[in-house]
């Protein structure tokens, strides 16, 4: 054959050819390998020195299985590893391994867009002959239906495997013609298949592939099995935590409803004096104030959550969102006593966030710490680059936080606890809120913090060079 028939040979078609009707079967790799494993188990098993023909899928998992029957044999068993001559790098690695655990033939065949797709198992013995041929179809240009449905999914092999010998033997000369110049001269004689195989040999080959396919189907279901455990672990943690968070909520919303209750019975007391009745109406309002803001919180909460996903990222500079937000808090930071700075360097990178989240986790960050920081402390806004990140850190003097509290912190509806602030105040979702928003955005926030010393904040970004998945 020459070098322009050699570049359109495929070994697949030779033997699709030869069959009656032409039909490849599809296999799953795995079963593929299990036909490879019973056919070397029926060779040791009877004790067969056969010549085998290989071409095998990348992975060390295939060769193996060739090196257990060339160890199993007496004799050394003679194994032509045919090669593309145009290979892969890690083919070529593979190839070293598997002629390092034995003396095999290399058999360099000319490259050519149907043989790099094609592998094969042949055994050639007077008493038994096989053939496993298969076939990796291209992977078609994806569809819109492919995008949303089984885009994943791998394409299976299509796979003949034969004991004829015609049909052998015209897949083995067709390799032999497929073969380079070079490779020529190492090839033994000419070898003829025997026309019909021992019955018995091919009674035990069914009964092994039979097994090996019991053992593909139990790792099959036991893997099924452990991937729906995980999958009922996984619902029924998230129902865990919905249920947790609804409890959370009914009982945060309960708590300004009962001291609302207790403020009207008292204002129906005949002996109540105006102080008292003053008071108990600032109680009603305060209480007002605060279910109205548990019910704000948890809207907002449950918007950002379901929308969050789908808001797309944009670039944000910080120097463009720090000072007006800084300017805004700077009343309030005053009429505390509290001094309040900021440092943004203008020739920071751009960072990912979305619309409005780098403003609403400045806004949470910078409010928590005033509301902690007593009169006479200070709050600072800085802003760096740190490795492939920029740094937002939120800096105070304030009360601190425990260090056994600090991996509550980010809970929903989880405030400190402190006799210097109102803890009424504040539905306890802000850090809740800052974090969700992290997470969209590819960051992610670390806390140092000691009781008394004060608290500090760090929001790490990703630039925009490195934008997240």
């Amino acid at each position: 054959m020459n070098d322009s028939q050699a570049q359109d040979l495929s070994i697949y078609q030779l033997a699709l050819a030869m069959q009656a009707p032409p039909q490849g079967l599809p296999f799953s790799p795995g079963t593929l390998l299990s036909l490879l494993r019973s056919q070397i188990d029926l060779l040791i098993e009877q004790k067969i020195a056969a010549t085998l023909w290989v071409k095998l899928p990348p992975g060390k998992i295939w060769r193996s299985e060739l090196i257990r029957y060339q160890s199993a044999m007496d004799v050394s068993a003679v194994i032509y590893n045919c090669q593309i001559d145009e290979r892969r790098k890690q083919e070529a690695t593979e190839s070293t391994y598997l002629s390092q655990a034995f003396d095999d033939l290399v058999i360099k065949l000319i490259p050519n867009r149907y043989l790099q797709r094609e592998y094969f198992f042949i055994a050639l013995s007077p008493q038994f002959c096989s053939l496993i041929l298969a076939h990796r179809p291209p992977k078609r240009r994806r569809t819109n239906v492919l995008k949303k449905g089984n885009a994943r999914k791998n394409i299976p092999l299509l796979a003949i495997t034969t004991v004829e010998g015609r049909v052998i033997q015209r897949v083995l000369d067709g390799i032999k013609q497929a073969r380079t110049p070079e490779s020529a001269s190492i090839l033994q004689a000419d070898y003829l298949c025997p026309s019909v195989p021992e019955s018995a040999l091919m009674n035990q080959l069914l009964v092994k592939q039979a097994k090996r396919q019991d053992e593909i189907n139990h790792q099959l279901m036991t893997k099924r099995s452990a991937k729906l455990q995980q999958q009922n672990q996984k619902l029924y943690k998230k129902a865990q935590i919905k249920d947790d968070y609804l409890s959370n909520a009914c009982q945060e919303l309960r708590t300004p409803l009962t001291h609302m209750k207790t403020a009207l019975s008292l204002l129906n007391s005949p002996t109540l004096k105006p102080p008292q009745r003053q008071r108990y109406l600032q109680m009603l309002n305060t209480q007002c104030d605060r279910q109205n803001s548990l019910i704000s919180g948890l809207l907002d909460l449950v918007h950002l959550e379901r929308n969050l996903q789908e808001s797309p990222l944009e670039a944000v500079c910080l120097a463009d969102i720090v000072p007006g937000i800084v300017s805004t808090y700077q009343p309030v930071a005053q009429e505390k006593g509290i001094m309040l700075a900021y440092t943004v360097p203008s020739e920071l990178p751009s960072v990912w966030c979305v619309n409005g989240g780098l403003r609403l986790i400045l806004i949470n960050l910078l409010h928590n710490s005033i509301k902690f920081t007593p009169s006479g402390g200070q709050v600072w806004v800085r802003s760096r680059l740190h490795g492939d990140r920029v740094q937002l850190e939120v800096r105070d003097t304030g009360i601190g936080i425990a260090e056994t509290e600090i991996p509550k912190i980010f809970d929903s509806f989880y405030r400190v606890r402190s006799g210097t602030t109102d803890e009424s105040s504040g539905p306890g979702l802000g850090l809740t809120v800052v974090q969700q928003l992290l997470w969209r955005c590819g960051g992610f926030i670390s806390v140092r913090s000691k009781l008394n010393e004060g608290s500090a904040f760090i929001v790490n970004l990703a630039i925009v060079r490195d934008r997240p998945v």
